[in-house]
C-alpha cells in the first residue's frame, strides 16, 4: 500500500479551475434542454438536430492537437481564457440565430472555444500538484462541473420558459465570468512564480515519446472504454430500454440521472483520497469492476429497480475511472505537453462519438440486451489494462 508522507493543502489553482469548471457546466447544462427544441423552431428533422449535437463533439474532437499546440506556444492561462470568450461569443450568437445553418455553425465554433479550455484546464491542473495530492485536485476539479452540471439543466429549464435563446445568452454570461475568472486569478502576476505561464521548451513531453508509455496508452484506452459506457449506453440507450421494456416512468428515467450524479458527487470526495493513498491502480480496478458490475445489471434486468441500482454503480465507477485515468497521465508528464493532455482528452471524445451510433446501430440490428452484452465484453478490457498497468503515483522523498 502507498502512503504519504505529509497532507498538504491543495493549492488555489485548483480552487480556481474548479469555479471556473463550474461556470462551465452550470451555463452548458442550461442549453442541453432548450438546443433541440431550438433547433426544432427551424422546421427542420431530428437527424439535422442531432447534427447540431454531434457538430460540436466533432469540433472538439477535430481542433484537440491543434489546440494542445497552442497551449505549448502561448501557455495554459492564455488558451483558456481565449477558448471560454470564443465559446461565449459563439453561445450569444446561437442565441441569436435567425436559421439553422448559423446555429450548426455557432454550435462547431463553441467546440473549438471548448476543446481550448478543457485542454489548457487539465494541463495547468496537472502541474499545479505533485503525485500526492493530483487524486483529490483531479476529484476536486471534477466535482466543480458534476455540480454545475446538475444545476444547470433546471435552471436552463426555468429560463426557456421564458424564451428558448434565453439559456443560450445566460450561458455566455456565465463564460465571461468564467474568463474573467480565468483572466484575474490565474494571472502571470499571482501565480508566476509558483506555476510558469508557459513551459520550458526543454521539459515539454513530446506526442511520440508519450506513446510509448504503455501507463498512456492504458489511460487513454479507458478513458474510451468509460465514455463507451457512459455516454453511448447509459446516455443514448439505457433510457429507451428502459422505458420500453421495464416500464419506468419519465419521472424515474430523471431520477436515476439525478440519482447517479448525487451518488458521483459524495463519492469523488472519497475517490481523489483513495486514489492517493492506495494508488491509481487500485482506484482504476475498483473503477472498472463496478462499471461492469453497472452494466451486467442492465444485462440481468426484469424491472425498475435494476436501472436505479445500475445508475448508482455508473455514478461509483465513474468517478473512480475518470479520477484515475486522468491522475496517471498527471504523474506521468504533470502537464508538460498541451499535445499529449489533448490526445488523451480525444480519446475519451471519440468514445462519446461513435459509441452512441454503435449501439444504436447494435440496438436496431439486433435488440437491446446484445448491445449491453457486446458493451460488457468491450468494456472488461479495461480490468486487463488496469490490472497490468504499472502504479504511476510516486512517494515525495
Amino acid at each position: 500500500m502507498l502512503k504519504k508522507n505529509s497532507n498538504p493543502l491543495l493549492p488555489r489553482e485548483v480552487y480556481v479551475l474548479s469555479v471556473v469548471a463550474f461556470f462551465v457546466a452550470l451555463g452548458y447544462g442550461m442549453i442541453i434542454p432548450a438546443i433541440p427544441l431550438f433547433a426544432k423552431t427551424f422546421q427542420v428533422n431530428n437527424a439535422q438536430i442531432g447534427a447540431i449535437i454531434s457538430a460540436f463533439a466533432l469540433a472538439r474532437f477535430a481542433m484537440g492537437l491543434p489546440a494542445g499546440k497552442l497551449i505549448d506556444i502561448f501557455g495554459e492561462r492564455r488558451v483558456q481564457t481565449a477558448g471560454l470568450l470564443l465559446v461565449a461569443v459563439s453561445t450569444f450568437a446561437s442565441g441569436l440565430a435567425m436559421s439553422y445553418w448559423q446555429l450548426l455553425t455557432y454550435r462547431a465554433l463553441g467546440g473549438i472555444g471548448s476543446v481550448m479550455f478543457s485542454v489548457s484546464a487539465s494541463s495547468l491542473l496537472m502541474r499545479s500538484v505533485d503525485d500526492s495530492i493530483r487524486g483529490r485536485a483531479q476529484s476536486t476539479y471534477n466535482g466543480g462541473f458534476l455540480i454545475g452540471g446538475i444545476a444547470g439543466p433546471a435552471v436552463g429549464g426555468i429560463l426557456s420558459v421564458i424564451s428558448l435563446r434565453v439559456p443560450f445568452f445566460v450561458y455566455a454570461f456565465t463564460l465571461v465570468c468564467a474568463a474573467l475568472v480565468t483572466s484575474f486569478f490565474l494571472s502571470e502576476k499571482r501565480f508566476g512564480i509558483s506555476i510558469k505561464n508557459k513551459q520550458d521548451p526543454d521539459d515539454r513531453i513530446l506526442l511520440k515519446d508519450a506513446l510509448k508509455s504503455y501507463p498512456f496508452l492504458a489511460a487513454m484506452a479507458i478513458s474510451f472504454l468509460t465514455n463507451w459506457v457512459l455516454f453511448g449506453l447509459r446516455n443514448s440507450i439505457l433510457p429507451l430500454f428502459a422505458e420500453e421494456q421495464l416500464g419506468v416512468s419519465t419521472t424515474t428515467l430523471g431520477l436515476g440521472f439525478t440519482v447517479a450524479a448525487i451518488v458521483q458527487g459524495i463519492a469523488l470526495v472519497y475517490v481523489g483520497k483513495l486514489s492517493d493513498f492506495r494508488g491509481r491502480k487500485f482506484a482504476l480496478m475498483i473503477g472498472s469492476f463496478t462499471l461492469l458490475s453497472g452494466v451486467a445489471t442492465i444485462i440481468i434486468s426484469s424491472n425498475w429497480w435494476y436501472y436505479m441500482l445500475a445508475m448508482v454503480l455508473f455514478g461509483i465507477g465513474g468517478a473512480f475511472e475518470g479520477t484515475g485515468a486522468s491522475a496517471v497521465v498527471g504523474d506521468l508528464f504533470g502537464g508538460k505537453g498541451g499535445r499529449v493532455i489533448a490526445l488523451f482528452q480525444m480519446a475519451g471524445d471519440f468514445g462519446n462519438i461513435i459509441s452512441p451510433v454503435l449501439l444504436g446501430w447494435l440496438v436496431d440490428a439486433h435488440s437491446y440486451r446484445p448491445a449491453f452484452i457486446a458493451t460488457a465484453a468491450v468494456f472488461s478490457i479495461t480490468l486487463l489494462l488496469s490490472a497490468r498497468i504499472p502504479e504511476t503515483r510516486k512517494l515525495n522523498q
